[in-house]
């Protein structure tokens, strides 16, 4: 009998309640709210903001005021030492190490047993429950899956307690049953050396039956090459015959969608988003026909948001899910079973749907270029850089855009530094069709465009290879969760690797 479809039995209960989304989402929003503030009624976060009073959302927003890091840090260090019914009930002992914000290197946000269970582990399950409800000729137990992870470190030398990549902590504590069907080895897996992971990775997974791949697309791309560096093989199906999908997230998969199809050439091959992040797992492709994700509403995570021509403003307008319009851009706010409340994520959506409710990621509330009232969001860059690429025959590997805000001739434009896999047949058309597509998709970058009176057209610098990765391992980034800044409304990011570039042009 095929082990897929008798292992995949356990799965339908979860197809179901997922079809359930259809006609339920909000009231399973508000069984979400209450079932978290009951829980953590009694913690010091719960006391202080009056948990036992709350009835309704409207109380929840009068007594719960929104939080960002810097509001909830003073917390999580207390935690992080071992203080115990803080913002969620008990000890929470492994916390999940997120890029900083603008007055810390790094976030460390609590990852409770909850939280694990109920949002992480939950989310991983539900990939598989969907996509085996998509595809029900899959053969997907028949072999291994290849998780790509992070790397994390004792806490505080606190007994027991960890610090690191979330992918690090999922893999540190899941179920041993799921070992027998995952690779590579934990002791592998959780290397921090990400150049010497890669390498043992592939190497020790050459031999084996691997059926599904996930992670984040740039660092899995880097060790399929390897892979195929290794064995000499021209496609990955040579080396994993059945191979039939990919769960990816964390960054956008446009850039890197045509190097994979240039990987892997089998059209068996399936691709499926997922958003998942440190702070918890909030969507999934359950629909292949379209590249929106579904809203997981049933995990252990509250979900409101905030419209971004709002944001920034003293008394914003903050909304539940019922609240939300289609085609208009949100922040999103989480309460979860970890001890965020009304957290604000940093990152942007779009409804595209109603009941259930589907949404595309649009950016990062930091990640997008405003400087000259523009209102460039990721979402916008990723579409016109796919427009620029399939008119030029190019390929993205990496990229990060800024401002200049006055040049020699004082001209304002947008820099865009990219590192291609594939050049563009011509560069200066490139940036042409780049610039008519962002005008095309953003009437606000158009009107400043219009007539050069504002923006002069826009410039992109040619990176040189590997000059991300250098940049990223320069400042102890490389794998995991970590990923390059987009879009930045300041210089910050990209006068570093330009000057990382020039320096290494110099030197050559």
């Amino acid at each position: 009998m095929n082990t897929t479809k008798l292992i995949g039995k356990f799965f339908i209960p979860r197809q179901k309640a997922i079809e359930s989304y259809s006609t339920h989402s909000v009231e399973l929003q508000h069984q979400v709210m209450k079932r978290l503030l009951a829980k953590a009624v009694d913690t010091e976060w719960g006391k202080s903001h009056f948990y036992d009073k709350i009835h309704t959302y409207e109380d929840f927003q009068k007594f719960v005021p929104v939080q960002t890091y810097d509001d909830i840090k003073p917390y999580v260090e207390r935690m992080r030492h071992g203080e115990r019914d803080v913002l969620w009930p008990g000890q929470v002992r492994w916390y999940a190490k997120s890029s900083g914000t603008t007055n810390d290197k790094s976030k460390f946000i609590p990852v409770s047993p909850d939280g694990l269970r109920d949002i992480h582990y939950a989310g991983g399950t539900d990939c598989v429950a969907s996509y085996l409800h998509n595809n029900p000729d899959s053969r997907f137990f028949s072999g291994k899956g290849l998780i790509l992870g992070g790397s994390h470190a004792p806490n505080y030398n606190l007994k027991d307690s960890l610090v690191g990549d979330l992918s690090a902590i999922l893999i540190q504590n899941v179920n041993p049953l799921v070992n027998f069907i995952r690779v590579p080895k934990k002791e592998i897996a959780l290397i921090s050396d990400f150049e010497k992971k890669r390498d043992l990775i592939a190497r020790s997974t050459i031999s084996k039956n691997v059926t599904n791949i996930s992670g984040v697309p740039s660092w899995m791309l880097s060790v399929l090459k390897r892979v195929l560096e290794i064995t000499g093989k021209d496609s990955l199906e040579q080396v994993w015959p059945n191979l039939e999908v990919f769960f990816h997230g964390g960054v956008s998969f446009t850039p890197y969608r045509e190097q994979y199809m240039q990987l892997i050439r089998s059209d068996r091959m399936h691709y499926v988003e997922t958003y998942n992040a440190s702070e918890g797992f909030f969507g999934v492709q359950t629909d292949p026909s379209t590249s929106s994700m579904t809203l997981m509403v049933d995990y252990g995570v509250f979900y409101e948001f905030m419209p971004m021509d709002e944001f920034g403003k003293e008394n914003p307008t903050v909304v539940p899910l019922e609240g939300v319009e289609l085609g208009k851009n949100y922040a999103m706010l989480i309460s979860t079973s970890c001890g965020l409340w009304r957290y604000m994520l940093g990152d942007t959506v779009r409804f595209t749907h109603k009941d259930p409710y589907k949404f595309i990621i649009t950016g990062r509330t930091k990640h997008f270029i405003n400087a000259f009232g523009e209102e460039l969001i990721v979402d916008n860059a990723e579409k016109g850089l796919e427009v620029a690429c399939a008119g030029t025959g190019a390929q993205v590997l990496d990229y990060t855009a800024a401002p200049v805000f006055m040049d020699a001739n004082a001209k304002c434009r947008h820099q865009w530094l990219i590192e291609f896999s594939v050049m563009p047949d011509s560069l200066e058309r490139f940036e042409r069709i780049l610039d008519e597509s962002l005008q095309q998709i953003n009437s606000d970058y158009e009107a400043k465009r219009y007539k050069n009176i504002t923006l002069q057209p826009l410039q992109v610098v040619v990176a040189r290879p590997q000059l991300f990765h250098d940049w990223l391992k320069m400042k102890g980034k490389l794998g995991g969760q970590h990923k390059v800044p987009r879009l930045s409304n300041t210089r910050e990011y990209i006068d570093e690797l330009l000057n990382l570039n020039t320096k290494d042009e110099e030197e050559k």
